[in-house]
């Protein structure tokens, strides 16, 4: 199979490059910089894409766009948030749809951003989405890859939760404050947070270029966890304590609207359709993940 990858560059797009190539499939790595550039294959932000760089593709796989835990989030960055995300993927259904032949299968990335701070509701694909800047933002990135299965190609939105890796930036800070001995839970701790290793996240995404599923998925791992639990697993791992926990609002002064949307929001969120599919995580327990990040 030939697989177009957009965004194989970030932490998960390469991971589940060298996983495809591994197996035996053909990847076409879809290369960003300026219109035209030599060796780029398109430029979202000009509104340009090389159509002969997705021409031949079994599936493609959109996994591109800006970090939403980067800095702030002004006025500006959203701005940057947004055309990572919605301009780009409107390009790039637009560019398949034109294809003839066309891809038979799209893997979009989406997060669980869509359902917003839900306290202890359990959701599931089928829970309406939520509300705040995150949520909107993913709902309408959700819709331009929506348009792929309009134009005949069969789509499913990955609901990406927190993905654990040594390498993950986001893991990274997360870890840090435990290994200099002062770590612990953000606030009370209490609300619930999605996450999925890395490489549960590629296997997911080599699972639904496999099957015919289509529509949101959540791609987050089955035993749920609070953000105490989390901090909890993690000293553990790192055989550091975690007592001491972050004032919410020295994270909001310092955050602002992303420590809401990306720390303290709760969102018990339950990957039911990959287990109606009988997706088989690797790491389904956060101890036992953390263990396994870890040791990476």
């Amino acid at each position: 199979m030939r697989v177009a990858v957009t965004g194989s560059t970030g932490l998960i797009g390469a991971a589940l490059a060298r996983s495809l190539e591994a197996r035996g499939d053909e990847v076409a790595r879809i290369r960003r910089g300026p219109a035209r550039a030599e060796g780029v294959d398109w430029a979202p932000h000009e509104g340009w894409a090389r159509a002969d760089a997705f021409a031949g593709c079994d599936a493609v796989v959109h996994l591109a766009g800006a970090s939403v835990g980067e800095g702030r989030w002004t006025p500006a960055r959203k701005a940057v948030l947004r055309e990572s995300r919605v301009d780009a993927t409107r390009l790039l259904v637009e560019t398949l749809a034109a294809l003839e032949p066309k891809p038979r299968r799209l893997v979009a990335a989406s997060a669980v951003g869509v359902y917003g701070d839900r306290g202890e509701e359990r959701l599931t694909e089928e829970s309406a989405r939520g509300e705040g800047f995150l949520a909107d933002l993913t709902a309408d990135w959700e819709a331009e890859s929506a348009r792929a299965a309009e134009a005949g190609i069969p789509t499913a939105l990955a609901r990406f939760g927190v993905v654990l890796d040594r390498d993950a930036a986001a893991f990274r800070r997360m870890a840090l404050p435990f290994r200099l001995g002062a770590g612990g839970r953000l606030g009370d701790g209490r609300q619930w947070m999605p996450w999925v290793t890395l490489a549960d996240a590629v296997s997911a995404v080599e699972h639904l270029l496999g099957n015919g599923t289509a529509g949101p998925v959540n791609v987050v791992a089955p035993v749920s966890a609070r953000n105490a639990e989390v901090a909890g697993a993690l000293g553990r791992a790192l055989r550091r304590p975690a007592f001491l926990p972050a004032p919410r609002f020295a994270l909001r002064l310092a955050l602002g609207e992303l420590a809401d949307s990306l720390l303290f929001a709760s969102q018990r969120v339950a990957p039911e359709r990959l287990a109606a599919d009988g997706f088989a995580f690797a790491h389904p327990d956060i101890d036992g993940a953390l263990a396994a990040v870890l040791r990476g």
